[in-house]
């Protein structure tokens, strides 16, 4: 493996890392910049084009509470300006209720094909393959012992502390 394979691997797992916090963050700019403009993304309802999907993302992820998605054990296999990566992902989603709040957590894959486009590795298609979920009543505490002292809370957009932290606020 030569300098340049391993540069595109770091910028091929930053992009990824990337979609996390825009999907997270519920940031269009930031998950549209992942993907080339004509990306071509299907969760497992069909291929669609990424500027129809982002506007159903925002609003389905908008109305949780909050999400988190972690990925590992990225597989790359890169040939020139193309890539091919499979990647695993843990989401927990928050689901407000009238009476309480759902923990919905979903383990499966992102199957993605990149580009390396005017220097820059993006997302061109995307296949999400669900392996597994589970759903619960939340258990997640914010007061009481340990809870009293973290009072930094993760949010949505500019009102996330890691907006100020790199100066986007």
């Amino acid at each position: 493996m030569d300098i340049t394979e391993v540069a595109d691997r770091l910028a091929i797992a930053e992009t990824l890392a990337l979609y996390c916090r825009g999907i997270d963050r519920c940031d269009a700019e930031q998950l549209a910049a992942v993907f080339t403009p004509d990306a071509l993304i299907d969760y497992g309802d069909g291929a669609k084009p990424i500027a129809e999907v982002i506007p159903g993302l925002m609003a389905g992820l908008g109305g949780m509470r909050l999400t988190q998605h972690n990925i590992s054990n990225t597989v790359i296999r890169i040939a020139g300006d193309t890539a091919k990566a499979e990647t695993n992902c843990v989401a927990l989603h928050l689901i407000p209720t009238p009476e309480s709040e759902i923990e919905l957590v979903v383990g499966g894959r992102y199957l993605d094909t990149l580009e390396k486009r005017e220097g820059r590795w993006r997302i061109a298609e995307r296949l999400y393959v669900m392996d597994w979920n589970r759903t619960s009543p939340s258990t997640m505490a914010l007061e009481g012992g340990l809870f009293d002292g973290l009072q930094r809370r993760g949010a949505r957009g500019g009102a996330d502390p890691a907006a100020a932290w790199w100066g986007e606020a």
